[in-house]
């Protein structure tokens, strides 16, 4: 006997998404992103386009969130969502074609959907709040080097295509 596992062993074989992730449901789909005040770019006042989506991953596991951008925008990225069933949080594995890899932690309760890391020299956080009939997320960064003083990084809307 091996101790590799293949592919078919590793397979869920769930019937739906992960119940631990069914209040994320309302973000399925595509999305356009419009990204400003962004203190990265040129001119902070330019404005950058660009797509997202959201889909099940591994029948429903986990939530698989795809950006994609050209510069001078935000980078391609996968955002990798799960969270353990008994915890508030979940957990959001990121990695961005500048070969950037973060780890999040993430909340999501009555349409306010939060995103921070703790990382020595630089802290980030994220706040979007999702309206009333889901069709749009008006969100913002911020980032610290200390974790005691924040600033502005970027605003970020969302708005559902589907």
């Amino acid at each position: 006997m091996t101790d590799e596992f293949t592919h078919a062993q590793t397979k869920t074989t769930a019937s739906g998404p992960n119940p631990a992730l069914a209040s994320l449901k309302g973000f399925i789909g595509d999305w356009a992103m419009e990204l400003s005040n962004a203190s990265f770019l040129p001119r902070p006042s330019d404005m950058v386009k660009g797509s997202v989506s959201f889909e099940w991953a591994q029948d429903g596991a986990f939530l698989l969130m795809r950006m994609g951008d050209e510069p001078p925008g935000a980078p391609a990225a996968l955002w990798l969502i799960g969270r353990d069933e008994s915890a508030l949080n979940y957990t959001v594995l990121y990695y961005d074609s500048r070969s950037v890899s973060r780890i999040y932690a993430m909340s999501f309760s009555e349409g306010v959907w939060k995103m921070w890391r703790e990382a020595p020299g630089f802290w980030q956080r994220y706040e979007g709040t999702v309206s009333q009939d889901g069709q749009t997320i008006t969100a913002y960064w911020e980032k610290s080097h200390d974790g005691s003083t924040w600033e502005h990084d970027f605003d970020v809307t969302y708005t559902k295509l589907d």
